[in-house]
């Protein structure tokens, strides 16, 4: 059997292969149930290697040590399918990842789609490895190189115009990233990724009012059965949280960001949402215990730095000091180890999740000097700009604390001549180190 684009699809017959292109195309809005689509898939077809293929995808690419298991069993078992060279390339690519070798896994999918340029779920997964070590260029141009080979009327060319938007956001290409993003919403409004890009736009512009107004006229499109519209109210949060309304920031916590979800994506959205109300000034009272609960089974996986820091954020406002000292050990260990997380921990991870410790201890001086040594190297451990915007909020606040007010006012004529801050109450008072009484550990 073929899919769409023309490409064999071993093992396949019609009803399966309908399954597969389900959850594909459900993958791409993050919308609706995609592992249970391409569940049915392997059921129909168990010989179908490339249902495999997503099924491992699924369960890497939210960067839960947990679900790791599931796609080393889904690998396992499609080594023993016959495959054809392409879905013999999406393998070497998952074993990578497999390793921890994240970098590797990106160059494996670089080359796959350099071969099979329309290969979506390649794409995808490789625009997310690209995300998740910070490597804005190739989050542009992995997808730029494929987008000669598209054309409007191909199923899921929205998606190649948001991830190509959000690739240009991460590079500083404003305008062209916000055309491309709102054609790709236009093209299918449930496109939550494109979305997003937009979103990213906005905050980086600093123009917040406009980006409430672009996220609520189209909510329905990246609310209806999403799967990442945590991290999208999340954006509108931040918004209100840049525009000193924390009030509205604080009840778009209680019933959007931090209802209860144990998915780490959305863990770190509520932490991060957390710490920057506190850093504004904001007492948020109990919040930090039923957060710090859902994390607590993953503060010793040391599996992904960028998790470690916020899972951390929540530890120490919960005052879980057993969960610390596990985060500790963890990144002790992840230290040791031959693969990717060893960099992303040693480069960043190690040194701004102690800052957090530090400034919730009363250290903000240590928080001082462990920031300034990895700030203008953050993007080695993921995330977005607007993610790791916290490691800059967090360093002007302990700079504040610890009376260095020369450093604190430069940081924040620094930042303001970066990007504009129309409203700037909320930043003078991170600037100006007030604690609330529960920041006080």
């Amino acid at each position: 059997m073929k899919d769409w684009n023309g490409y064999e699809i071993t093992g396949a017959d019609a009803a399966g292969l309908a399954q597969l292109e389900r959850a594909a195309a459900q993958l791409r809005c993050y919308i609706e149930d995609p592992v249970a689509s391409v569940e049915q898939a392997i059921a129909a077809n168990p010989e179908c290697v490339m249902a495999h293929v997503l099924h491992a995808w699924m369960h890497l690419l939210g960067t839960d040590a947990a679900a790791v298991a599931v796609a080393r069993d889904d690998h396992a078992r499609a080594l023993r399918l016959p495959a054809n060279a392409r879905e013999r390339a999406h393998l070497h690519a998952i074993g990578l990842l497999l390793e921890n070798r994240w970098h590797a896994a990106a160059r494996a999918l670089e080359d796959l789609t350099v071969a099979w340029p329309l290969d979506s779920i390649a794409l995808q997964a490789g625009h997310q490895i690209d995300f998740f070590i910070g490597d804005s260029r190739m989050l542009r141009d992995r997808i730029a190189r494929a987008l000669p080979h598209w054309s409007p009327s191909m199923p899921g060319y929205h998606a190649l115009l948001g991830m190509h938007a959000f690739g240009l956001e991460e590079s500083g290409q404003y305008d062209v990233a916000e055309a491309q993003g709102r054609r790709a919403v236009e093209l299918e409004p449930r496109d939550a990724w494109a979305q997003h890009a937009v979103a990213h736009v906005c905050e980086m512009q600093g123009r917040r009012r406009e980006g409430i107004a672009w996220m609520r006229d189209n909510e329905a499109g990246w609310v209806t059965d999403n799967f990442f519209q945590v991290h999208n109210w999340w954006h509108v949060a931040v918004f209100h949280l840049g525009l000193d309304e924390a009030d509205r920031a604080l009840e778009l916590y209680d019933t959007r960001v931090g209802t209860g979800s144990t998915v780490v994506i959305d863990m770190i959205d509520a932490s991060a949402l957390l710490w920057r109300l506190e850093l504004a000034g904001v007492d948020v009272g109990d919040r930090w215990q039923a957060l710090a609960d859902r994390w607590v089974p993953h503060a010793a996986a040391g599996y992904y730095a960028f998790n470690d820091l916020h899972a951390m954020m929540a530890f120490v406002r919960a005052g879980r000091r057993d969960a610390i000292e596990q985060v500790l050990a963890a990144q002790e260990r992840a230290l040791a180890a031959d693969d990717d997380n060893a960099m992303f921990t040693r480069d960043v991870g190690a040194a701004s999740t102690r800052a957090i410790l530090a400034i919730a201890d009363g250290r903000p001086g240590q928080a001082v000097e462990l920031l300034r040594d990895v700030r203008n190297r953050a993007h080695r451990f993921g995330g977005s700009h607007a993610q790791r915007d916290l490691i800059d909020l967090t360093l002007i606040a302990a700079a504040s604390r610890d009376g260095q007010d020369r450093l604190a006012r430069a940081l924040c004529d620094e930042r303001l001549a970066a990007r504009p801050e129309p409203h700037v109450a909320w930043l003078a008072s991170i600037a100006s180190g007030r604690t609330p009484a529960r920041m006080a550990a």
